[in-house]
Formats: C-alpha cells, sequence, structure tokens
C-alpha cells in the first residue's frame, strides 16, 4: 500500500494546495524514507452533515481528492471523485431534489479524474441549480470543481484559487549510496525509467514531465475562465495564489462572501421563488440552455418582477449559462474539425443541439457541409447583436424567469 502511495504522489501531475502536499510528505516520509518536510500535521476531522432545507441535497467535498481511494476510506483524509459523482447522480434522480449545494473543504488532490467530475457538476447544473460554497476551503482541484457551479460564495476566512499544477520528483540516489545501495534498472523502451528515485531526473524526464504539467495547466486555465466568465490571461494571472473572502469575490472567483447556513437560506428561497409561479414551456439542452416558447419580457420589466438582488443572482446565472454553451459548441466545432465557424455559430445564438444536429448533416453530405460553410460567414450575427435586445446573456436571463 505505501508503495502504492508513493506512486500517486512522486513524478504525477497534482492539483493540491503545496501546504497540503507538505502535509501528506510528512506523514508517509519515514515509511517512505524520503526527507521529511516541516509542517503541522493536523488528524482529519469527521465534520456533520448540515441540517438543509427540504429540496436540497448537501454534497461533501472534503480532504484530498483521488479518483479512486483504493480501500483507504473517509478517516485517512480521503474522498474520491467516484464517490462525489455517485451522490451527485443520486441527487439527480431523487425528484425530491430541486437544488445541489456542494460544501466544499479541500485543498485539491489529484488532477486524475478532477475534470472529468467538474464536467460531470456542469451537465447536472443543466438539470438542476447547482450552487457551492468554499467551506472553508477549495483549492486547486476542489476549485475547478466549485467554479462548476451556477453560483459560488466563499466564506469570510475561507479561500479559493490555488489555480495551478505541481509534480515532485525525488531523488534519493546520495542516500542510496550512503546505505551502500546501488540501483540498476535493465530496461526496453528509452523512457522506461524515467522518474526513477534512484537516479537523478535526467533533463528529457524533465521536460516530459513539464510538458505534462504545463497541458494540465492549460486545461485547468481554461476551465475555470468557461465557468466564471474570465479570460484566460485573467486566471493565468493569478499564478496559482490564494483569495481568501472578499478578495476572492474582486477576482472574480466567486460571487459573494457568506456562511454555509445563509447560503442554505438563500438557495432554499431561490429554489422556492422558481417553484411558486408556474414555470414557461422550456425546451433543455445537454449544456443547460434553456428555451422558453414565451413572450419575451424586457429587463426592465424583470428588474421591478424579481428586485435587485435576485436579478443580480439571475444575471450571474445567466452569464455562466451562456459561457457553458458558448464552450460545448467551440468544443463541438473543434471536433468537428471546423473550430473557425464556432463563434458565428455562437453569435446566431444557436443551441448545442442545433448545432450537433448542423454538424452530423454536414458530416453525412458533402453538399450539405458545403451549404452549411457557404451560409456561416465571419460577421454573421454582429448586425443582429448590436441591439441591447439581441444579447446572450439578456436572452439567457428572460429565460430564467418565471412568468405568472
Amino acid at each position: 500500500m505505501l508503495s502504492h502511495l508513493a506512486s500517486r504522489i512522486f513524478g504525477m501531475p497534482l492539483l493540491v494546495h503545496r501546504a497540503k502536499l507538505d502535509v501528506i510528505l510528512a506523514v508517509l516520509s519515514e515509511r517512505l524514507g524520503v526527507c521529511a518536510p516541516q509542517a503541522d500535521l493536523a488528524l482529519p476531522t469527521p465534520r456533520a452533515a448540515p441540517a438543509s432545507p427540504p429540496g436540497i441535497a448537501v454534497i461533501p467535498i472534503h480532504g484530498t481528492l483521488v479518483k479512486r481511494t483504493i480501500g483507504l476510506d473517509a478517516a485517512s483524509g480521503l474522498t474520491s471523485y467516484q464517490d462525489i459523482g455517485t451522490m451527485l447522480d443520486a441527487a439527480l434522480a431523487d425528484p425530491g431534489v430541486t437544488g445541489i449545494l456542494l460544501d466544499v473543504d479541500s485543498p485539491g488532490g489529484e488532477a486524475s479524474g478532477s475534470f472529468e467530475l467538474a464536467r460531470r457538476v456542469r451537465e447536472a447544473a443543466a438539470l438542476k441549480p447547482v450552487w457551492a460554497v468554499a467551506n472553508d476551503s477549495a483549492f486547486s482541484a476542489a476549485y475547478a470543481i466549485a467554479a462548476s457551479a451556477h453560483r459560488l460564495v466563499v466564506t469570510e476566512t475561507g479561500g479559493v484559487g490555488s489555480i495551478g499544477v505541481i509534480a515532485l520528483h525525488i531523488d534519493q540516489s546520495v542516500k542510496d549510496a550512503n546505505d551502500g545501495y546501488r540501483y540498476t534498472a535493465i530496461t526496453a523502451g528509452a523512457h522506461k525509467n524515467d522518474f526513477s528515485p534512484h537516479e537523478p531526473l535526467t533533463d528529457a524526464a524533465k521536460a516530459e514531465l513539464q510538458a505534462e504539467v504545463d497541458r494540465l495547466y492549460d486545461l485547468f486555465v481554461g476551465h475555470v475562465a468557461a465557468m466564471r466568465g474570465l479570460s484566460e490571461s485573467a486566471v493565468r494571472a493569478t499564478e496559482a495564489a490564494l483569495y481568501f473572502g472578499p478578495n476572492a469575490v474582486a477576482a472574480g472567483l466567486a460571487d459573494a462572501v457568506g456562511t454555509l447556513e445563509a447560503t442554505l437560506a438563500d438557495f432554499s428561497t431561490y429554489l422556492s421563488s422558481r417553484g411558486r409561479k408556474a414555470p414557461p414551456t422550456r425546451s433543455l439542452t445537454r449544456s443547460g440552455a434553456t428555451h422558453l416558447q414565451e413572450d419575451e419580457m424586457s429587463l426592465e420589466e424583470t428588474s421591478e418582477m424579481i428586485g435587485v438582488d435576485q436579478a443580480a443572482v439571475l444575471v450571474a446565472e445567466a452569464r455562466r449559462e451562456v459561457t457553458q454553451s458558448a464552450q460545448a459548441i467551440a468544443e463541438l466545432c473543434l471536433i468537428a474539425g471546423c473550430p473557425d465557424k464556432a463563434a458565428a455559430l455562437i453569435a446566431e445564438g444557436k443551441s448545442e443541439a442545433e448545432v450537433r444536429q448542423l454538424l452530423i448533416e454536414a458530416k453525412a453530405s458533402q453538399s450539405e457541409a458545403a451549404r452549411i460553410h457557404s451560409a456561416i460567414l465571419p460577421d454573421a450575427g454582429i448586425e443582429a447583436n448590436l441591439r441591447p435586445e439581441a444579447s446572450p446573456v439578456v436572452a439567457a436571463v428572460k429565460k430564467l424567469i418565471p412568468k405568472e
């Protein structure tokens, strides 16, 4: 088991806060025979689930995150992406659950499986409202998950961020020599012995590991930018720093400062306000875009109906919805080999389902593909988007407002 744990720490890219990594190393160092960093060894303590209002499923995301626990339970301070996904699926399948709240207190963990779970949260948000609370920390991989929620609240002393990737290699060759050991690896394949702790890291192996760290960092930055409606340059400018309380909101990494209890109350009120009015007929796409089959109202009428505070929440949710839908369309066009068409399709207000159907038809018929390509111009939709009522954010807000 110790050898298995070591393989999940060294030579593998991690989405974890560095201070937590030092704690992990301090716990395992003596048994692994490596130098222990100075770290405060606080034992994990189980947390009681908060009392939640009816209709809200609270999913705890606590401790160090791993793809699979492999026999280690929560007493070891580990939570698996697999278990979180199972709880998420159960909440979606439960007809009594109208909203999902992620209670996050985690330094992050393994890169493997983190983005898959974050995307599942985004997909779940297309079916039921999902909010998250950084209570008290949502760092690295935990932030990737929390950022996928419709709304992210951070406690006054809580923090978010650490948008970065880290990988460690331990070179114990000098220690081996002092202990009288010399390891000789007989291999086939030039890279088979890369990252061995019994030899110094070669330049080629270091470059390979750096390339993987950079690749994962690009994924992380792109995900956060899409989920939070930020530019990738703004996300990179955080330089994996930690943001606490109001500073997290000012940086655009969270939506508000509040406690878990207050957020549960606000979420309950939000869900009740949606349920009190007869909802308009809606069609729901996989990306979360919701299309009303009713006459549209003006933003002025909307703000008068729901008030400033709820309007702010809906605008934030609408911006997230538009961003998620745009990302899904961009991904579809990239897979189909026509990434240059994404901007025009988004500007035209196409839904993910409509774009998917267009691309399928184009794939099935070359002549049809030629017609589609010729019909989509680089400036398509620009004139329409000059009108405020044609703004995708305005449209999304309108779609989120139930009518009498």
